[in-house]
């Protein structure tokens, strides 16, 4: 047995005493609600900051029956017309206090209930008649309370008064205290999970706390979790007035009043200034309630608002004053759920792709819905399985706020249910049924791996390996052998459910036979898959030359290994491989600039590998691609930014980055545009950088003329340079031609000079911003004695020579062929 002054028992002592006077502090409300209620006018103790919900009021014994079904009242989230309840009050044997139970059905703010809708127990009495309410939900109700009060003369009629005289202060008093239970329910989750959890070491509140706080919509102080052990609690439970986050669906429960609100006090309590917030209604409540219900307040009764804990068939009530059984005596408020329909939340599956259930106490990750940890609402959970033969069966499962979903129970699965099976939750809202989300599960079922296509890979090179399986999703690592070499870890990823993808990588290697091993989650033994490593020759797909072109590109694999191509009197040169996949792309180029014959020309073209080796390809040439030509050009500088003086183009090749290119083209002779072309730009040697379409940019004068507009500030950031384009038809594409040098500018400032005439010109200052986008600065347009800009140039000022004839030249880096002028 430990000591008890030993260090782990202390540290969990001081936890638990943090967590009971957090757990304290959770219920209170923050001094400045008490300024806001100090404000209305309200005296005593209505203003000093209000004690917390921590005094254990009576219990009652509930039961819903619902035609044939009867539930606890733990699992009833909502009542509906006609409904059977079933009412104790469960007080000691020795309970010396008699007790008056009323029950008031609502119906809305502005319709005071019929006097038959209010009923009375008195929970004294010997006969079950006369000491529990049996009540039937009547048609047209919205709401319903239950108010305990010490026997007194004339109790039964001052309540009833109350209710009819005023429903819409209990309407209000139902909903706001049925939405505090319900979030003190996700806070008393939140708090005692983490009270709950092992304490085997300094890092399982970091691991469990964000789950628990994304589960029950809690807030979380990710700062808590860098402290040390014994303060993490603590600290996660610090500024309870904002912890707990809004809930869509439970805030849904308590609906909004039918009338509007008739006093003061109850239309500020609904205001974030008033204290509500944006969080719940459970910070506010006693402010608000006590504001409320203030109203009926007389010598003889006081109003004393009680959230309700279910466990069960018991509703225990919590209070935040001691009741008083002297006049003022206390009337204790507790809320039913209301009346409407029974809306199961929207449960939203957060599993990323198939879920493994090897092991007990696998997860059905969820997210949607508190209510399912805090609350028994959703009960009779199962998962339903259907295996690939169509055979079903329900699992059990339970709600675990802090694994973030519904876990399965530990039972073991027959054999029968292995290998991928679809799974749905199911089971009950109340009395609704629930549905939830759907989930592919995998359970390894005994059956080898089996290589997807070729089981040869090719050394030299990263090869893409795909193994089908029974449960990929249950491989806890996948390694890789060769020879007598160390294993080296592989990475995967699960495709398609039902197939593992990694990449062998063989650069490097040489050819042999290969292992994988694949070890499923708790198997003591690896399965082993082999595979062979070649050296593959290349293997030739097409060759795609169009009539009239310098280029033509190869498909196939191990195109590295080609040395040239001849067809008929040309020859074509490697000019750049890419790999889509397992395809090899090879572009090819013609020697002297040589252009492809006519279309349908067809041949045989001589392929030569690096090994000397030749293969024959039947090649045929293909149509044209799309000819045009450039007819008209004008660049429309834009406006110099304010401050800056403008520049001079010297080129109309030049394109300012603030300004606009427009041209025109022309089809060849026997070809026609239509609205399906467009013009591709692009950068010397860069991908494609904007596409110009039709009612984007492209404009159809006639069949064989198109006019193209295009903004420098339209293409992506970082463009700059000599730009290319090319047109683009229904499934082929022109060549590449050029079209403009696009330069980004400097933005000049000034220009300051001294004294002219004198023995010797005085330089000149340039000021400005981006002045390293000039490459050099001159007095004249040959450049014969420049100013050069050193690369990354950082400053704003510069040095230069005194213009002649009140003019400067600049050469851009971007554009070092097109100078620009500066009029001084």
């Amino acid at each position: 047995m430990k000591d008890a002054d030993s260090p782990r028992p202390r540290a969990n002592r001081l936890r638990a005493d943090f967590l009971r006077r957090h757990l304290l502090r959770a219920t209170m409300l923050s001094p400045a609600i008490a300024a806001v209620g100090a404000a209305l006018g309200m005296a005593g103790p209505a203003a000093a900051d209000p004690a917390p919900f921590e005094l254990n009021g009576p219990d009652l014994r509930i039961e819903v029956t619902r035609g044939q079904q009867t539930l606890p009242i733990a699992q009833v989230p909502s009542l509906a017309e006609d409904d059977k309840l079933s009412i104790h009050a469960a007080l000691p044997d020795d309970q010396g206090l008699k007790f008056l139970l009323v029950s008031a059905f609502l119906r809305g703010a502005t319709n005071p209930p019929p006097k038959n809708w209010i009923s009375t127990a008195s929970t004294w009495k010997s006969k079950e008649k006369d000491k529990a309410l049996s009540l039937t939900v009547p048609k047209g109700a919205r709401q319903s309370v239950l108010l305990m009060v010490p026997d007194t003369g004339g109790a039964e009629g001052v309540l009833v008064d109350a209710v009819r005289g005023k429903p819409g202060e209990f309407v209000r008093a139902s909903q706001e205290l049925n939405q505090a239970s319900l979030d003190h329910s996700r806070l008393t989750a939140f708090m005692g999970a983490i009270q709950a959890q092992d304490d085997n070491g300094p890092e399982y509140l970091r691991s469990v706390a964000p789950v628990l706080a994304r589960s029950l919509s809690i807030k979380l102080n990710e700062d808590c979790l860098s402290k040390v052990i014994a303060m993490q609690a603590s600290c996660l439970l610090e500024n309870r007035e904002s912890l707990i986050l809004s809930d869509v669906h439970s805030s849904s429960l308590a609906d909004t009043l039918t009338g509007a609100p008739t006093d003061l006090a109850l239309q500020l309590s609904a205001t974030p200034q008033a204290g509500a917030g944006y969080y719940s209604a459970y910070i506010g409540v006693a402010r608000d309630l006590a504001r409320i219900l203030g109203a009926f307040n007389n010598p003889q009764f006081g109003y004393l608002p009680t959230l309700s804990v279910r466990r069960g068939d018991t509703l225990s009530l919590l209070l935040n004053a001691a009741p008083s059984f002297q006049k003022p005596k206390s009337v204790m408020v507790a809320a039913l759920p209301a009346v409407e329909a029974d809306i199961p939340p929207q449960l939203r599956s957060t599993a990323k792709g198939p879920v493994c259930v090897v092991r007990p106490g696998a997860v059905l990750a969820v997210e949607g819905a508190p209510l399912i940890y805090s609350t028994d609402f959703a009960h009779d959970m199962k998962v339903k399985l259907t295996n690939a033969s169509g055979q079903s069966m329900d699992v059990p499962i339970t709600a675990r706020a802090d694994k973030g979903g519904y876990v399965l129970g530990t039972e073991a699965l027959p054999s029968d249910f292995a290998g991928s099976m679809r799974a749905r939750i199911h089971g009950l809202w109340g009395f609704a049924p629930f549905d939830g989300p759907e989930f592919l599960l995998q359970r390894p079922d005994g059956n080898a791996w089996k290589v997807s296509g070729d089981a040869d890979v090719v050394v030299g090179r990263d090869n893409e390996v795909v193994l089908e399986g029974a449960a990929p999703s249950c491989v806890e690592n996948v390694t890789l052998r060769q020879g007598s070499g160390a294993p080296k870890p592989l990475e995967w990823k699960v495709r398609d459910g039902n197939r593992l993808v990694f990449t062998v990588p063989l650069a490097g290697s040489g050819p042999g036979e290969i292992r994988v091993e694949l070890r499923y989650q708790g198997a003591a033994t690896p399965e082993t898959v082999t595979l062979r490593a070649r050296a593959e020759a290349s293997r030739i797909d097409a060759f795609e030359l169009h009539a009239g072109d310098t280029q033509g590109e190869l498909t196939g694999q191990r195109l590295d290994q080609i040395r040239s191509l001849t067809l008929g009197d040309i020859e074509f040169q490697p000019d750049g491989l890419t790999r889509e996949g397992a395809v090899d792309h090879l572009r090819l180029t013609a020697k002297g600039g040589a252009r492809a014959p006519a279309q349908d020309t067809a041949g045989t073209a001589a392929i030569r590998l690096v090994d000397g080796r030749s293969i024959s390809l039947p090649t045929r040439v293909a149509a044209a691609r799309p000819q045009v030509e450039v007819i008209g050009r004008t660049v429309n500088a834009g406006p110099a930014a304010p401050g800056a003086h403008a520049l001079e183009l010297g080129s109309d090749d030049l394109l300012p980055d603030n300004g606009e290119l427009v041209f025109s083209i022309r089809a060849a002779p026997d070809s026609r545009f239509g609205a399906d072309n467009a013009i591709e730009i692009a950068t010397e040697g860069g991908p494609v950088a904007m596409r110009l379409a039709t009612g984007k940019g492209l404009t159809l004068e006639s069949p064989q003329v198109l006019v193209a507009r295009l903004r420098a500030a339209d293409l992506p950031a970082g463009t700059f340079g000599p730009l290319r384009f090319r047109l683009v038809g229904d499934h082929d594409a022109g060549d590449w031609k050029p079209l403009a040098t696009l330069a980004r500018l400097p933005r000049i400032e000034g220009l300051a000079c001294g004294t002219k005439g004198a023995a010797k010109a005085t330089p000149c200052t340039l000021s400005g911003r981006d002045l390293f986008l000039i490459d050099a600065v001159s007095a004249d347009s040959a450049f014969g004695q420049a100013v050069t800009v050193p690369p990354g140039f950082t400053g704003s000022t510069l040095a230069v020579p005194q213009p002649v004839g009140g003019k400067l030249h600049l050469r851009l880096r971007d554009a070092p062929e097109s100078p620009v002028t500066l009029a001084s």
